[in-house]
């Protein structure tokens, strides 16, 4: 069975940091793009990164261009989500997700496999 587990979110400080992890299991996704989502309370859900599957291509929403990084470790298939200068605005729950396209899409429908969601709560 096909699982995605993301860790890493909790409570912080505005302007403070957070690294998010995205592990994979039950199958390899070394091809896969990889790509981060989040849902706010009362909001869709919106695209934040994302990351091809040779690690050349990545791409960004504009609200977190500059503040947030993606990377994925080629050993572990683990995708990474490095947030700094977080906002109360960055509060939501964030998801990972798997496509096989193997392309860092912003969409959401090119995604295949998606994960239970971690929680960040950024503090004013």
């Amino acid at each position: 069975q096909v699982h995605l587990v993301e860790s890493g979110g909790g409570l912080v400080q505005a302007g403070g940091s957070l690294k998010l992890s995205c592990e994979p299991s039950g199958r390899s996704f070394g091809n896969y793009g990889m790509g981060w989502f989040r849902r706010a309370p009362g909001k869709e859900r919106e695209f934040v990164a994302s990351i091809s599957w040779s690690s050349v291509g990545t791409y960004y929403a504009d609200s977190v261009q500059g503040r947030f990084t993606i990377s994925r470790d080629s050993g572990t298939n683990t995708v990474y989500l490095q947030m700094t200068n977080l906002d109360p605005e960055d509060t939501a729950v964030y998801y990972c997700a798997a496509s096989r396209s193997g392309g860092a899409s912003p969409a959401s429908y090119n995604y295949d496999y998606w994960g239970q969601g971690t929680q960040v709560t950024v503090s004013s």
